[in-house]
């Protein structure tokens, strides 16, 4: 039986069907290839944020995690590599995929594999990769991987939009050197860093 690794994906799409998902979903695909051509087998768990919204609002406002935002957390902290995807809105990452990220753990993410990704109507926001994300998650000390996926509205297209770095050569890349760096780590410890935390729910019923 292979070894196994958890991935964790966190789209921020807003929108049903989601090309933020899509991406997101397209990522995890190529690295779970990746890491089975290493002999590993892996999980994928996918954290829809539009889902955890007002939850992730509530932990704003209360500093605690409830329900199924506390279970995504957990499951987060826990992974052995993350793929988080954001749509571009106003020249940066979504509101909402922002909110998520603050309420995480300062040590959530502290050495994790992680593999950026951003969606956007015009390849004018390719950069944000660079000039946004990839510092919020330096910050976070996550371990990012070199290559970031950006994907226009003419990436989707037959050939994959970009004639010199097609969109899915570019997902290949990426997928495997999430890949890489997971299969080079210790695999994670089941329990999360959120499993000691009360839940809102847990403090009124004390």
């Amino acid at each position: 039986m292979a070894a196994e690794r958890s991935l964790v994906v966190v789209s921020a799409g807003v929108s049903q069907p989601s090309s933020t998902r899509l991406l997101a979903d397209r990522l995890a695909a190529a690295t779970v290839d990746e890491l089975a051509a290493r002999g590993l087998r892996a999980t994928v768990t996918t954290i829809e944020l539009r889902d955890l919204a007002h939850e992730i609002v509530n932990m704003t406002l209360t500093g605690f995690a409830s329900g199924a935002l506390s279970d995504a957390l957990t499951k987060l902290a826990a992974a052995d590599g993350v793929i988080a995807v954001t749509p571009v809105f106003t020249a940066s990452y979504a509101g909402l995929f922002k909110s998520f990220v603050d309420v995480l753990d300062k040590d959530a993410l502290a050495g994790m594999p992680v593999l950026l990704g951003a969606t956007g109507g015009t390849g004018r926001h390719s950069l944000v990769l660079e000039y946004a994300l990839r510092p919020l998650f330096g910050y976070l000390h996550a371990d990012v991987v070199g290559t970031g996926v950006f994907a226009a509205t003419d990436d989707w297209s037959d050939g994959g939009g970009d004639d010199v770095k097609p969109l899915p050569e570019r997902i290949r890349r990426a997928g495997r050197e999430l890949a890489e760096g997971v299969a080079e780590r210790e695999p994670a410890k089941p329990a999360g860093l959120y499993d000691a935390v009360p839940s809102f729910e847990d403090l009124l019923g004390h």
